[in-house]
């Protein structure tokens, strides 16, 4: 083995203290969500994704996973959960690709709008799974995205809202965490 494959490796493994934070970052996810179940499709999930991404970069996935693991536990693992495999890659993907270093207030603004597009967005990326699980032609597949639009729009306002706070969580959870991405310190 070369030093460069050990060092590689090295970082590819969690710490204790990774693999303790991002397990309660993914339970936070899922709590939040248990939380707001009483509101129609608001919740802090696209806001949690944004911020684990930008802090953690790629291993922002994990506590993600975690939380769609814990999702499954408690509601069961039906047809519903299969598009959470992918669903929150997605908006990961995303943030991903933003630049990294926004003036903190073009960045207030973009996280938002992001945030909000994605929950605009989720029963259309949540559709093909649906058509290909359930039989779906096109037609009804746009159907089914068209009947649930409203709960989008429900969805993006309350991710939107939600995006205020992203910046502001991105700067604790970097003065906290020392391996975290530095923003806006």
């Amino acid at each position: 083995m070369t030093k460069h494959s050990s060092v590689t490796k090295k970082k590819l493994l969690l710490t204790p203290l990774e693999m303790t934070i991002f397990a309660m970052l993914g339970a936070l996810m899922f709590c939040s969500k248990i939380l707001t179940e009483v509101l129609p499709n608001v919740h802090f999930l696209g806001m949690f994704t944004m911020v684990f991404t930008l802090c953690y970069r790629k291993k922002g996935l994990i506590p993600i996973y975690v939380y769609v693991l814990l999702n499954g536990i408690y509601a069961g693992f039906a047809t519903w959960w299969i598009p959470y495999l992918y669903l929150w890659t997605i908006l990961w993907a995303i943030t991903m690709l933003l630049p990294q270093r926004m003036p903190k207030k073009l960045a207030v603004v973009v996280y938002c709008v992001v945030c909000g597009l994605h929950g605009l967005a989720f029963g259309t990326l949540y559709a093909p799974a649906q058509a290909i699980l359930f039989g779906l032609d096109f037609k009804q597949m746009l159907a089914w995205i068209a009947a649930g639009f409203p709960y989008d729009v429900v969805h993006a306002i309350g991710n939107l809202v939600a995006g205020i706070l992203i910046v502001p969580l991105c700067m604790l959870i970097g003065r906290l965490d020392k391996n975290a991405h530095k923003m806006y310190c």
